[in-house]
């Protein structure tokens, strides 16, 4: 399909949307981006507390296997705003006489799909038997990962008599990092793609990246290059109402303007897409029936929620980055300042993360507070020397959706059943769980669907290296 001069209106400027809106402006579509709020980012997104006087986001991460994501900031000229990490540790908490202990699992002089062996072999977290456990396991994904989701992650732990210290201090952590819920919610099919891509497919695929500015900021570049290419990204413009004309275009109505477009792409989370979909007005004469199949297909989607805490201190209290937190009720630690390479008389600027918090979400800020605080002294003892200068919380209560059991049949895909009517989001059909990357994806695969194509857009997948060359050429 011939791009040139065709109008589409891509309702949200999330990851998903951009991504859309960048293919297509690059392709001479007329692009227009509508954003409900201020900024640009969707979830992913930073604003002025009001409170705090400090820029707050929620930490998001991109790893060397999101190569879609990786594309679109190589292409928006984010690259030198991301910081890698190849090597990460993990902490276990000080208990008694015992300070606190250090693992750090990086990729060493072997190839994949042993690169991470030799760190393995010498982490203190992991009792001999947890290591051959962990071994047990990662063999079952050498060659991939399951194709149907019919199977529970933790159905998986009973199946292969995964060790209680594996689970607790390998793979219940990087599962509720990466796929924000627990193993009885998550899918063996997502978790043994994200153990797959992450640990051995390639020694690139585990390596973390994290943004070195606030989110909004980051992902504005996106929104600069869109415009930069003959697109219109419009904030505060939030779609009240879609109707289909008798000609098959779209009409778009806000509260103080309208669009017209040949095609629109609703790149919004799903329960967001439910409500616009189930007020559409359309001309098809299945269209009810097809209206009713999309507002079926989201119902069975649900949320897992994401807590930050965020923390100022007058001092530096780690020389850390970032760090895995063991036997906490917090996964995660990141050093924002020491990150974004503020200078360290600022003292540090710290944020904990509690993953598929559905315990916390309805707690006060005093109950996750006050706990949170003491465990963080546990892991960094400075922490109980240093000044508390104030804190803040964030809760995201719809952060994710659960990749649970039997959910890819009810993942629609980017075109729809309604003419020029498409979707783009995490949630949709990508192969990917709900992540930044999945959201990429989504926004390709939909740009790509509208002009007739729908991988494109597609950016290549990490190739194996190693043996896994050959793993990959007799699978």
């Amino acid at each position: 399909m011939n791009s040139a001069g065709r109008s589409v209106v891509v309702v949200g400027g999330g990851v998903a949307g951009l991504n859309a809106a960048d293919a297509l402006s690059r392709s001479d579509a007329k692009v227009t981006v509508l954003e409900r709020r201020p900024y640009v980012g969707g979830r992913a997104y930073s604003y002025l507390h009001p409170a705090l006087d400090e820029v707050v986001d929620s930490q998001h991460v991109v790893v060397g296997c999101c190569t879609n994501l990786i594309a679109f900031c190589d292409a928006v000229g984010l690259s030198d705003k991301i910081r890698w990490y190849d090597r990460q540790t993990f902490l276990e908490p000080a208990t008694g006489p015992s300070g606190t202990r250090a693992s750090t699992i990086g990729p060493g002089s072997l190839p994949a799909p042993m690169q991470y062996a030799e760190s393995f072999l010498k982490a203190s977290m992991l009792k001999f038997t947890d290591k051959l456990s962990i071994a047990r396991g990662l063999r079952e994904f050498i060659a991939g990962f399951p194709a149907l989701d019919d199977e529970s992650a933790a159905q998986w732990y009973r199946r292969t008599k995964q060790s209680a210290g594996a689970i607790r201090h390998f793979w219940e952590p990087i599962l509720l990092a990466t796929l924000n819920d627990s193993a009885e919610n998550c899918s063996l099919k997502y978790a043994g793609k994200v153990f797959h891509e992450l640990f051995l497919k390639s020694s690139a695929g585990g390596r973390l990246g994290i943004p070195t500015v606030p989110l909004s900021d980051f992902y504005a570049a996106g929104a600069d290059m869109i415009r930069a290419h003959g697109g219109i990204v419009e904030l505060r413009a939030g779609v009240e109402h879609l109707v289909q004309q008798n000609d098959g275009r779209w009409l778009l109505k806000c509260a103080d303007a309208e669009y017209l477009a040949d095609d629109v792409i609703l790149a919004l989370p799903y329960e967001q897409t439910q409500r616009l979909v189930a007020g559409v007005s359309l001309v098809s004469a299945n269209g009810e029936a097809i209206r009713s199949g999309l507002a079926d297909s989201m119902s069975h989607f649900q949320h897992s929620p994401f807590i930050s805490i965020l923390l100022w201190y007058d001092r530096q209290i780690t020389d850390l980055d970032h760090a895995w937190l063991l036997d906490s009720t917090i996964q995660w630690f990141f050093h924002k300042s020491r990150i974004r390479g503020y200078p360290e008389q600022q003292g540090s600027y710290v944020e904990l993360v509690i993953a598929g918090s559905k315990t916390e979400l309805p707690m006060s800020r005093a109950d996750i507070l006050e706990p949170a605080l003491a465990e963080l002294k546990r892991f960094f003892p400075e922490a109980g020397r240093a000044r508390l200068l104030k804190s803040g919380i964030l809760k995201e209560a719809r952060a994710t959706f659960s990749v649970t059991p039997g959910l890819d049949q009810f993942r629609p895909d980017q075109q729809t059943e309604i003419p020029g009517l498409y979707l783009a989001g995490d949630w949709t059909r990508t192969g990917w769980p709900s992540t930044m990357e999945g959201a990429a994806r989504s926004g390709r695969l939909a740009a790509g669907s509208v002009l007739g194509e729908r991988t494109r857009f597609l950016a290549p997948d990490l190739p194996p290296d190693g043996l896994m060359r050959w793993v990959a050429k007799n699978a």
